[in-house]
């Protein structure tokens, strides 16, 4: 079975080019639309999602009661991950 694609011949007549050329600007001229849009409601829905997360961490301290203890303000965590390391060089191999 032999798959056939006709060509893209440009037609002759100056009327039906034309209207080939403004079909071909108004797809391009709907994706970008289309593009702009979808664009802008990622950057939206982000903004709004940020927002959120930014009011959501504000709001966290205000709900502990004021007479009891913060547990996390006693023993801060530390900034280090505690683990066992090897130091692995680059250039030579090693041998276990």
């Amino acid at each position: 079975m032999r798959l056939y694609l006709h060509s893209m011949r440009r037609p002759r007549h100056p009327l039906a080019r034309f209207l080939s050329l403004l079909l071909g600007l108004a797809v391009i001229g709907v994706l970008l639309v289309f593009g702009l849009v979808v664009a802008g409601v990622l950057l939206i829905g982000g903004v709004i999602v940020l927002a959120i997360r930014q009011w959501k961490q504000a709001q966290a301290p205000a709900t502990t009661p004021a007479g009891a203890p913060n547990p996390g303000a006693a023993k801060a965590q530390p900034a280090v991950l505690e683990g066992e390391f090897r130091v692995i060089h680059q250039g030579r191999p090693v041998t276990h």
